[in-house]
């Protein structure tokens, strides 16, 4: 996430579901917690494969109506862009 999701309700929604919360502090921000710029790095690469995924138009518009046949059409487009 982005600096705009430097919430503390955020934060502690992420914690009660076991997760580590990977997000830049917000510049404002009196008290700083701390950034695995590592982590950080690997976070953008996800977000970057997903991206990826949205250029296929089936996948950004999600024209299939159940959610079965959507992880069909995504797991596709992933196959595609790994033979890539």
């Amino acid at each position: 996430a982005d600096t705009a999701y430097d919430a503390d309700h955020f934060r502690q929604m992420i914690a009660d579901k076991g997760a580590i919360a990977v997000i830049p502090n917000n510049p404002s921000r009196a008290h700083k917690h701390p950034l695995d710029k590592h982590l950080y790095a690997q976070r953008h690469l996800v977000e970057c494969g997903f991206s990826k995924l949205k250029q296929f138009r089936r996948v950004a518009t999600r024209y299939e109506k159940t959610a079965a046949n959507y992880s069909a059409v995504v797991t596709i487009a992933a196959i595609i862009l790994w033979m890539r």
